[in-house]
């Protein structure tokens, strides 16, 4: 239980702290905001398009790293299987 009490005091902790980093820098917010204001929106896009990317990255790291782990693991998993039924058979021999 009381590490449950830790675990959410934690999260709380966190969400409360972090309202402020829900801010924009101050440089990108000026960029769009001036080429908002001439009537561009080619730097908003490419803004967003960059945000992304930065975004989409780490997941894909983390998902290309845990097929490897999995594969990985599978193949160990059909070696002690395979091992296993080998020594079965010396002993029913």
């Amino acid at each position: 239980m009381k590490r449950y009490l830790v675990i959410f005091g934690l999260i709380l902790v966190f969400l409360l702290a972090g309202s402020d980093l829900w801010a924009q820098c101050a440089m990108c917010r000026g960029s769009v905001e001036s080429s908002m204001g001439n009537g561009r929106n080619n730097v908003g896009v490419g803004l967003n398009t960059g945000i992304v990317y930065l975004f989409v990255m780490p997941y894909l790291l983390v998902a290309v790293i845990g097929y490897l782990w999995y594969r990985s693991s599978k193949k160990a998993q059909q070696e002690r299987e395979f091992v296993s039924s080998r020594i079965q058979q010396a002993l029913n021999h």
